[in-house]
């Protein structure tokens, strides 16, 4: 079995030229996406949340994970909108707190934030405070995080390729071709 680092290489590369800026910053990119998926495959659930200039691509993840085209089990996801619509109104740490007690109490504290946006919107702060979340931040530099630039002209495009990245990455690991143990 290949190793994820090796095997994440070999994929940006043979995707093309234009995945050369992904190739820049694997090590941030490889450590979270390691990090989800070896969540997804031990059975936790996703809780997808995004900024609201990033709305059309939580809508495309959400869409796009469990098509049936895919070939493979699907994958547990929510977007905390759905579950909690006033999460927008949310300005205390106690009101963030109540909310991860519920998610606790409704997926067995078996789950983690998937967070897509600039680093300084509210709505990433429920995702920082998790030590487990997969954060893709705009602006900002945090932890574990794929960090990306929010004036990028071609950000829409490279949030994109991202997830075609996590999504082969995914296959991958549910299908044994590449191991997330290292």
């Amino acid at each position: 079995m290949q190793s994820f680092m090796k095997w994440m290489l070999e994929t940006i590369r043979a995707e093309g030229a234009s995945f050369n800026w992904v190739e820049e910053n694997r090590f941030e990119w490889t450590a979270s996406t390691m990090l989800a998926v070896s969540q997804i495959v031990s059975g936790k659930t996703i809780v997808l949340v995004t900024d609201r200039k990033r709305k059309w691509f939580q809508h495309y993840i959400s869409t796009t994970i469990n098509q049936l085209s895919n070939d493979r089990p699907m994958v547990p996801l929510i977007s905390l909108d759905r579950i909690y619509p006033e999460f927008d109104e949310m300005t205390s740490g106690d009101a963030m707190d109540m909310l991860a007690d519920m998610l606790d109490l409704s997926f067995d504290s078996n789950y983690f934030f998937w967070y897509v946006g600039k680093g300084s919107d509210p709505r990433s702060e429920i995702a920082k405070r998790a030590d487990n979340s997969c954060l893709w931040l705009l602006d900002e530099e945090f932890g574990h995080a794929m960090k990306l630039r929010s004036f990028d002209p071609y950000l829409d495009i490279k949030l994109i390729q991202l997830y075609r990245l996590f999504d082969l990455s995914l296959n991958a690991v549910l299908f044994g071709e590449i191991d997330t143990d290292e």
